[in-house]
């Protein structure tokens, strides 16, 4: 069966648009356009375990997703990533079980392959002659990796003191580099200036197009698929946001078919202290994050001051009972190192700081004993030489107890 795609939606206002056409934001509110489907047709179709019968892999439920095309979607075999039981950790955390969802071995080597893959295929199905996104480090080698898969020519701007491997890398792989000065949001301006007028180029910033978020929805799906059922807390290194929104919405959907019932896994938001927008605005009982003064990070993929999904994001996090919560880079670097020393799991700065909000949130009782947990690994630690370079060596006099240990 093919997809059930049938419009964009403002995520604002609840106002329709046609699909068949290249779509940035909505038109009706300036906020992004989410993807919507005939979840009752998509149902009689896909039965209540159609994995079972299904090959893994992002595009294995056509249905669900937008439709790629004549020449099919631009994929380099994202999905598929492990969820890895963390015995160990969850008896750190004193939990009932806890899961690394590891979305390092994508194509790329992070989550954003998911995002790119939908995004770069709907683009070059609508009619885009040439795409260009600004970039924290690892959307931008997604996009110029599809790009190239597609045959389509990309530009890829980013801060010029981005991580040294994600600017090799889009140099190798992308059509036009560009380091700039400032952060993402600058990066952005500069391309918007660049290609202004220039008759078909597309922008696939985060949330300015619909369809990397249905690519990132899937990872929603896979929790479902993978664990059994829904654990009762996921914990997100939220930049962007796309991978927090995209699973809420995967919620939604999967009650519609059938999957899941009424109940949410309670949604937590991870920042960094200096970049905290949704976490500020979580705690300001506001509906729109708030732009920190000096977002200076190690973790560049949370060095996102004011994403566009920030009121979708606060109204995941409500919705569903969670929180949002910063954590300093001293925290991040520590949680890598644990984390390496007690399951051999090599975490990107992102991915360890959603570990030590895991840690935070235990300290504080938000987290209860009988808990089943998932965080999320975004990426490849190699992608950060330099914030390895930081990470102490062990300290021989210092044991790690565990819950339950006797001895170290």
């Amino acid at each position: 069966m093919s997809s059930t795609l049938l419009h964009l939606e403002c995520s604002e206002t609840g106002r329709t648009f046609p699909w068949r056409q290249l779509a940035t934001v909505s038109p009706a509110s300036g906020r992004p356009l989410l993807a919507r489907y005939d979840l009752e047709r998509a149902k009689a179709a896909l039965g209540p375990a159609p994995w079972r019968e299904r090959a893994g892999g992002l595009w294995r439920f056509p249905e669900l997703l937008p439709p790629p095309g004549p020449t099919g979607p631009v994929t380099l075999g994202e999905g598929q990533t492990p969820m890895l039981a963390t015995e160990r950790l969850a008896r750190r955390l004193g939990v009932r079980a806890c899961w690394c969802k590891d979305e390092s071995f994508n194509p790329t080597g992070s989550f954003k392959a998911r995002g790119m893959s939908v995004a770069v295929t709907m683009a070059a199905a609508l009619g885009a002659r040439e795409l260009y996104v600004p970039t924290a480090g690892n959307a931008g080698g997604a996009l110029a990796a599809y790009a190239a898969r597609a045959g389509l020519p990309c530009a890829v701007a980013m801060p010029e003191d981005s991580p040294s491997a994600n600017r090799l890398e889009v140099r190798a792989l992308a059509t036009e580099c560009f380091e700039v000065p400032g952060l993402i949001g600058d990066a952005g301006r500069f391309l918007r200036e660049r290609y202004a007028g220039r008759e078909g180029v597309f922008d696939l910033s985060t949330l300015k197009e619909p369809y990397r978020l249905e690519g990132k929805k899937t990872m929603g799906y896979d929790l479902r698929i993978e664990l059994g059922d829904l654990p009762d807390v996921v914990v997100y290194p939220a930049g962007g946001g796309t991978g927090l929104i995209g699973m809420w919405k995967a919620f939604d959907e999967m009650q519609a078919l059938g999957w899941i019932d009424a109940r949410r896994p309670r949604l937590v938001a991870v920042q960094m202290k200096s970049c905290a927008p949704i976490v500020e605005g979580l705690l300001a009982g506001r509906e729109e994050g708030v732009p920190p003064t000096a977002p200076r990070t190690l973790a560049a993929g949370l060095r996102v001051p004011t994403p566009l999904g920030d009121r979708l994001m606060l109204r995941a996090l409500r919705a569903t009972g969670g929180t949002a919560l910063a954590v300093s880079d001293d925290e991040m670097l520590h949680a890598l190192r644990e984390v390496a020393r007690l399951e051999g799991l090599l975490l990107c700065p992102e991915g360890a700081a959603a570990w030590a909000g895991l840690l935070r949130l235990r300290e504080e009782g938000w987290l209860g004993s009988e808990e089943r947990v998932v965080f999320f690994n975004t990426g490849s630690a190699l992608k950060y030489p330099e914030v390895l370079a930081l990470v102490r060596p062990p300290d021989p006099c210092r044991p790690l107890r565990l819950v339950g240990d006797q001895e170290a």
